[in-house]
């Protein structure tokens, strides 16, 4: 079976232009936001880009799709104000999601700086369980490991098993796993050490079928800088070397890989996806 590669793609002039692109640039995977996700309200999507996206995704053989919420979600929030606009953009998240077709909404769970990570990780625990309770989606909702910047709660596999875990809610079908975020977290893609330990403590706190997708970004910072900063494939400080380990190895390598990097102009996401085929070679 062949490797599901992607990158995110802009929806800008239809939602269904953003599988154009992705066809255009040759991908067999997708990630998209479904609305603007610098805003709270998402209203509804046009049924005519609705009935284009599911016909096209067909047509061209995208799958997965993947919906990234918006990063103004934040259920580790202490503010109730915060806290409730986020439970109503996450439904409608997942309903957008759902009209789409989409088969996950990938989630960076949230941050409380002045707060403890254990407190803060309830408390979005009983955010998901909340938004569990308001219906049942055909979507899943993944979980996104973190940079370990100041507050937040996700950035370990230990800490996101711990949420899904605790949680336990049909909602919640696994993680994704970002590079980037990770190397920046301790986790030191660059050597195959760092990799064996990675892939160590997912197969021992959460089961490596867990694991739904990869988002495939190397660092423009150092390891355990707890910043997150993306840069093009190969050109960061986890190295072509190390992703092309982290795409091969065992627990990782059926999994649909998803590109963030860097787009400076239009042939940015072109060049990645090219680096990243060149690396699957055997």
């Amino acid at each position: 079976m062949r490797r599901r590669i992607g990158v995110h793609t802009s929806i800008a002039g239809g939602v269904s232009l953003a599988l154009e692109r992705a066809k255009e640039l040759g991908c067999s995977t997708v990630q998209i936001f479904s609305h603007n996700p610098r805003q709270w309200q998402a209203g509804p999507l046009p049924e005519e880009q609705v009935s284009r996206f599911r016909e096209l995704r067909g047509l061209y053989d995208i799958d997965p799709v993947f919906i990234h919420t918006s990063y103004l979600i934040n259920l580790a929030a202490r503010s109730d104000d915060i806290l409730e606009k986020s439970l109503r953009l996450l439904v409608r998240e997942m309903d957008l999601a759902d009209a789409l077709g989409a088969d996950y909404v990938v989630l960076h769970t949230g941050s409380a700086s002045q707060d403890s990570p254990a407190d803060a990780r309830a408390r979005a625990v009983r955010a998901l369980r909340r938004v569990a309770e308001e219906g049942e989606w055909k979507a899943g909702l993944l979980l996104e490991n973190t940079a370990g910047e100041r507050g937040d709660i996700s950035s370990t596999v230990g800490e996101l098993a711990e949420i899904l875990d605790t949680a336990a809610v049909p909602l919640l079908a696994g993680v994704c796993i970002d590079t980037c975020h990770a190397f920046s977290a301790g986790y030191d893609l660059s050597g195959s050490a760092g990799l064996s330990d990675l892939a160590a403590e997912i197969e021992r706190e959460l089961g490596p079928e867990k694991v739904k997708l990869i988002h495939l970004n190397d660092s423009k910072r150092g390891l355990n800088a707890r910043v997150d900063r993306h840069e093009h494939i190969g050109e960061g400080n986890i190295g072509s070397a190390g992703l092309r380990r982290c795409i091969s190895h065992p627990v990782f390598r059926a999994i649909p890989l998803v590109l963030e990097t860097p787009k400076k102009n239009e042939d940015d996401d072109r060049r990645n996806l090219e680096t990243v085929r060149r690396l699957l070679l055997p």
